[in-house]
């Protein structure tokens, strides 16, 4: 799948000094996740029920 033309998003709490933040790009079917300090890595492909499932899943850190 070809991603070159995709409109990555982050959080906008995420700030400009990196952290652990990953992109999200919206795509037919399914939603892209990638790291946003590296991307040119790996990106997950997940589908909206996946991603959703996944972060209802995680632990809340406040």
């Amino acid at each position: 799948m070809d991603l070159n033309d995709v409109t990555w998003r982050k959080a906008s709490r995420s700030g400009e000094n990196g952290g652990n933040c990953v992109e999200l790009a919206g795509l037919p079917g399914v939603v892209a996740v990638r790291d946003s300090k590296d991307p040119d890595g790996p990106v997950l492909l997940l589908t909206r029920t996946v991603l959703r499932t996944a972060v209802q899943s995680a632990p809340r850190t406040y």
